[in-house]
């Protein structure tokens, strides 16, 4: 029998008994749900009282349109939204802008002013639900906007539920939408965390990003190493801000992606349960249990999806599905089965939703606490996961921790490494893609693709005129004059930044005002 390892490398055992276990402590190591350190998941009861919340990432062409798919999905079933921004929000560039031509609302939807969140959200009461935005360098921007609607709509700020991505360095890792250096991107999220924690205090500050790195190629051990790095770091600059470790931490939430190799991916996110838990506790000296908890939410793995026999796509994200619950996920998005192919569909969508449906309501998945709990083979996994991240992570504190490491290409590199791997074992057959080395059609069968309206990119920029041409002007300015001087000094930006987004200053001229101040960021020749 040939040798089976992990997405990881880790040797897999054709057979797993009691010695798989030997010297390890059940109190110790695994302990209850609910409790320290939280490897059967971080609340006692987990899904026996209710179900994860049922995420469905949307958002594409215009504001007008994406909402029209949120009412399709909150009347499907959906508990939780989760936009999708066009590519110049998310480098934030107002959709007129010349660096935006081709780009606008094509990746999701494109905002550049109160106004489009005042369409993206209309009708959609922001008191009863929960809206998870991802976005990165401009987060903070995106959130501000989201506040004056809400308080437009008469919610106070203290019910809003929601997070914001706001992780820039796995930008500078592997996506690539970053704006500012390093240091003050850094200064934003710590902003961040103290603007929400005075004035939305039930908002999720930031989601720690290990999905766009899996994307990118890294394998379970690299996304929670390298993820968790990149926690540390945060939680590093907000102490040294001055602020509490437990006046923050309880509202940090990381993201991860649920694969296809379903062991390895629960012991995955019982791994980083565990380490997550320590290292609070150890040491930054956290005391609030909330602290130490590891909240996520799940994608399932987009860069898995074929184009080739699209269906069969459904069969893959039910099996990620399935690995992101037995996990102890606290949200999951479930992909649709054509967006390897393009934009999902009305029905693609749907599908997607009622796959997390069927495994939460028909399944029994949902009747007991982490089903793998004292399986030989998951323990064991579990621990040589955890061993192998923490010896990553360990590289990286070597190096002067996460931005140092960045700043050496270290990360980027390790998982360029591994990707390219993966990529000579599908080339080669050593590894099975079905319908793409193996149990291929001679034909495929035809397939309709959602396509947006190339028209959309005219209709913003008319938009965008006319709010320039009817607001404030001056009043925009004195906001605008008011950030710059707060960017350059040590006030908490985000307070003049909503007064500008207030007044109607775009998206765009905001993130031009800190640009103008704390400039841009080019990668080194070593990326």
């Amino acid at each position: 029998m040939a040798d089976r390892h992990t997405e990881s490398g880790i040797p897999i055992r054709p057979v797993y008994g009691p010695e798989a276990l030997e010297g390890w402590s059940a109190r110790e190591r695994l302990g209850e749900p609910g409790r320290y350190p939280f490897t059967r998941g971080v609340y006692p009861t987990m899904y026996t009282g209710k179900p994860w919340t049922m995420r469905q990432y949307a958002g594409f062409g215009t504001a007008a349109e994406s909402n029209a798919r949120y009412r399709q999905l909150i009347a499907n079933g959906t508990n939780g939204l989760s936009v999708a921004f066009d590519l110049p929000t998310q480098m934030g560039y107002d959709s007129d802008a010349p660096l935006a031509a081709g780009e606008v609302g094509k990746v999701g939807v494109a905002v550049d002013s109160v106004e489009d969140m005042a369409v993206l959200f209309g009708g959609i009461p922001l008191g009863e639900v929960s809206t998870s935005m991802t976005i990165n360098a401009p987060a903070s921007v995106l959130l501000l906007l989201y506040r004056l609607v809400g308080e437009s709509q008469g919610v106070a700020p203290s019910a809003l539920t929601g997070t914001i991505q706001n992780d820039v360095l796995k930008e500078y890792i592997a996506r690539g939408t970053y704006i500012f250096p390093p240091k003050p991107s850094l200064r934003l999220v710590a902003d961040v965390f103290r603007y929400c924690r005075a004035e939305i205090p039930r908002w999720n500050t930031i989601s720690i990003s290990g999905y766009h790195m899996a994307e990118a190629g890294a394998d379970p051990v690299q996304e929670i190493a390298f993820t968790l790095a990149n926690g540390i770091e945060y939680v590093r600059t907000a102490v040294a801000a001055g602020m509490a470790v437990d006046d923050f931490a309880p509202r940090l939430s990381f993201f991860f992606v649920a694969r296809t190799t379903l062991l390895e991916e629960v012991a995955k996110f019982r791994a980083a349960r565990r380490i997550w838990a320590r290292v609070m506790r150890e040491e930054f000296g956290a005391e609030n249990p909330k602290s130490l908890m590891l909240r996520f939410h799940t994608q399932t793995a987009g860069v898995q999806l074929t184009a080739q026999q699209p269906e069969v796509n459904l069969v893959r994200v039910s099996v990620q599905a399935l690995a992101a619950v037995l996990g102890g996920t606290q949200s999951l998005h479930t992909n649709s089965f054509d967006e390897a192919i393009a934009l999902p569909t009305e029905k693609a969508a749907r599908l997607a939703l009622r796959t997390q449906q069927v495994l939460a309501y028909e399944s029994d998945v949902t009747s007991t606490v982490d089903p793998f709990a004292g399986s030989y083979v998951v323990e064991s996994l579990t621990d040589e996961v955890e061993a192998a991240a923490l010896q990553l992570m360990g590289r990286i504190e070597d190096m002067g921790g996460a931005v140092a490491a960045i700043e050496r290409g270290f990360q980027k590199a390790e998982i360029e490494r591994t990707a390219y791997r993966v990529q000579q074992e599908t080339d080669s057959g050593e590894r099975t893609v079905v319908g793409v080395n193996r149990f291929q059609l001679d034909v495929e069968e035809p397939y309709e693709p959602l396509r947006v309206d190339p028209a959309i990119e005219a209709e913003q920029a008319a938009r965008l005129a006319k709010l320039r041409a009817g607001r404030d002007s001056s009043a925009v300015e004195r906001g605008l004059t008011a950030l710059r001087r707060a960017a350059a000094g040590s006030e908490n930006v985000l307070y003049p930044m909503r007064e500008a987004l207030a007044a109607r200053a775009t998206v765009g001229e905001v993130s031009d005002a800190l640009r103008e101040v704390w400039g841009t960021y080019t990668p080194s020749e070593r990326f």
